[in-house]
């Protein structure tokens, strides 16, 4: 195949394709590129860039995807001893399971992640990909193995320790991210979690602020919340849990009138909206017009995990459809209502109309 008509497959496959991925994939230099591309535009054979406009075009979720192992005993959990349990296997990671919550929602998602050239990273595409997901800009490392996340979770479903191998992540470099920016210049939204380096958080965080892109972050966890640089301007909502918060607020959290005070320090930081999610407590919200505390939604607790990346795609589903933040953190709270009850990190009954009913229920 000559470089001509490499240039049109690949444009094919991904109409939003840089010049510099084309160069790479190609062999050429990207001024080489550009020519052949103004040679084929004259004839007719590309009629123009495939731009979308922001309103339809897909939520870009940035982060991991990796196997989620439980082990769950069915007596008291006992430290330094061995413990009889039941395995699972599921697909998980934070960015991933954004990207499925918000397509069971009816959102355009795509996932822009690292996985390895191994059976569980096979396994993860095919599962995402079913559940509507564009995985396209997935990059597959072959001397990497897939991310891996292992949870004991006690009699009431509640995780006693959590173990997470993510080594792939470090891989991820800012000049990957700068190859595949089409996708994220012609999204609605870039959610982010922490999985990835420093460097490419900061990164994501200034241009995504630069180019006006909304863009919502999950910290992920109390180690992984210092990566994120101090200055966040243009974040337009942070949904940290309560450790997360007192390491970025710098406070102690012990009370509602504390979650008030840390969300005006993180506020001071550049961001927009802050929601503290505090376990059996609910959550509490936070911007410039609204503020206040919610309790959770009463309901049988199987398994807590994909809880919090449940109650963030809903709430942030909410506020992608104008909803107040209020309302916004209503539906998350449905949602994950309804993620506690099955041992799926996805639930399978999440729906638009089944949130909202929950939503009607509780009100």
């Amino acid at each position: 195949m000559d470089k001509e008509k490499q240039i049109l497959h690949h444009i094919r496959m991904n109409p939003f394709i840089s010049q510099q991925e084309l160069s790479s994939k190609v062999g050429l230099s990207r001024p080489a590129v550009a020519n052949y591309i103004a040679n084929l535009t004259k004839r007719g054979e590309i009629k123009g860039r495939a731009y979308i406009v922001r309103e339809e075009s897909s939520i870009v979720c940035i982060g991991g995807a990796n196997t989620d192992r439980k082990a769950r005993t069915n007596q008291k959990v006992r430290l330094y001893s061995s413990n009889p349990v039941k395995i699972t296997e599921t697909c998980g990671g934070v960015a991933r399971n954004f990207a499925g919550n918000l397509s069971r929602l009816g959102c355009s998602t795509a996932l822009m992640t690292c996985v390895g050239d191994d059976k569980e990273g096979n396994w993860i595409l095919n599962e995402t990909k079913s559940q509507g997901v564009d995985v396209s800009p997935v990059w597959m490392l072959p001397t990497e193995r897939t991310g891996t996340f292992t949870t004991l979770l006690d009699i009431n479903g509640e995780s006693i320790v959590s173990m997470a191998d993510m080594n792939i992540y470090e891989k991820m470099t800012t000049a990957m991210f700068e190859e595949k920016w089409s996708y994220i210049a012609a999204s609605q939204a870039v959610i982010l979690d922490t999985n990835i380096p420093n460097d490419c958080i900061s990164y994501l965080i200034k241009r995504c602020s630069d180019e006006n892109i909304p863009l919502y972050i999950d910290p992920v966890s109390s180690t992984k919340a210092r990566k994120l640089p101090f200055r966040l301007d243009g974040v337009d909502l942070l949904i940290p849990n309560r450790e997360e918060a007192e390491i970025l607020a710098d406070i102690k959290i012990n009370s509602i009138e504390d979650c008030h005070l840390a969300c005006e320090k993180i506020k001071q930081r550049g961001v927009h909206k802050v929601i503290i999610t505090l376990g059996d407590q609910g959550i509490y919200y936070f911007s410039n017009e609204e503020t206040g505390h919610l309790p959770p939604f009463e309901t049988e607790v199987v398994d807590v995990t994909g809880a919090g990346e449940a109650f963030a795609s809903c709430a942030i589903y909410g506020i992608l459809n104008n909803e107040s933040l209020l309302s916004a953190c209503k539906l998350g709270l449905a949602g994950a209502a309804l993620t506690v009850q099955t041992e799926e990190s996805i639930s399978s009954f999440l729906k638009p109309e089944k949130i909202h009913e929950i939503v009607k229920q509780f009100s």
